[in-house]
């Protein structure tokens, strides 16, 4: 969220959308929209269609929830930060832990997505 004397940004049309960083500043700035009932599972649901959807087209993007032959992904920095692993993936794993803590699922994503991007460099536009 913006501090309180920072302006609140403007949401952008579909066609400017670049890559998954840009769709999840989207999603952020209105989740009801985009993702239903703010679930995470629906969320991970969502990339997973969305990646899906770039291979006929040959698009190369960053792609930091999953990929068999790819290291220093979201999940593996999820996992590295809790000190563990999980089988149920990261989206139950960080909703669970929002409902332990009393705290909203998707804040709880998006606080964590936003240290992550820190780490690596890659910061919302």
């Amino acid at each position: 969220m913006p501090a309180p004397d920072e302006p609140r940004r403007v949401p952008r049309h579909a066609n400017e959308i670049r890559d998954v960083y840009d769709l999840l500043d989207e999603i952020r700035l209105r989740r009801g929209m985009w993702v239903r009932g703010n679930s995470l599972l629906h969320l991970e649901s969502m990339l997973m269609g969305y990646r899906i959807a770039l291979n006929p087209h040959g698009a190369d993007a960053d792609w930091p929830f999953w990929n068999s032959e790819s290291q220093g992904l979201f999940p593996d920095w999820l996992w590295q930060r809790r000190g563990r692993q999980s089988s149920l993936g990261w989206a139950a794993e960080i909703e669970l832990e929002a409902q332990a803590v009393g705290q909203e699922p998707m804040d709880l994503f998006f606080s964590l997505f936003d240290e992550y991007r820190a780490e690596r460099g890659h910061t919302a536009r």
